[in-house]
């Protein structure tokens, strides 16, 4: 009977699980995608963006849209191999979330509200990919019960 609730338990713990990769991955495309036109706006059109005087981290807007859009990329990739599970992406997308966390604190000045929101969905990223635990594959069984019964 205990043996049932506990497998019961674990295999909610891994849907739960599975669906927090999910949402990680789709959450890592929506952003990697806005990085890529935000990239694109920055290297095609440099007056789209407004120029913030006087803060401390300048950066030419043509090197930063390029710094953008790889970034962008690079989390769409990232986030084709989570859709696959893979370890190594789960790893990649947590430096990549947190690159782009930095990468949006640094243009702040130029789209406060836009920065923010994309760091709040890095953050929700980094979460998602470090609670998920889908490798805990294997329910506890007692001795002499078949799996699954």
């Amino acid at each position: 009977m205990t043996t049932t609730r506990t497998t019961q338990a674990h295999a909610r713990k891994q849907q739960w699980a599975g669906g927090l990769m999910l949402f990680g991955a789709v959450m890592l495309m929506v952003a990697g995608v806005i990085d890529i036109f935000r990239g694109i706006m920055g290297i095609a059109k440099d007056d789209v963006f407004v120029a913030a005087n006087g803060y401390v981290f300048r950066f030419d807007l043509t090197g930063w849209g390029w710094v953008t859009l790889i970034l962008g990329a690079v989390a769409v990739v990232v986030s084709m191999g989570l859709f696959q599970g893979a370890m190594w992406a789960r790893i990649s997308g947590i430096v990549i979330a947190a690159l782009i966390i930095i990468a949006n604190f640094l243009s702040l000045p130029y789209a406060p509200l836009w920065s923010t929101l994309m760091m709040a969905f890095a953050g929700v990223v980094i979460w998602a990919l470090c609670v998920a635990q889908p490798q805990e594959s294997t329910a506890p069984t007692t001795p002499g019960t078949p799996p699954g019964a």
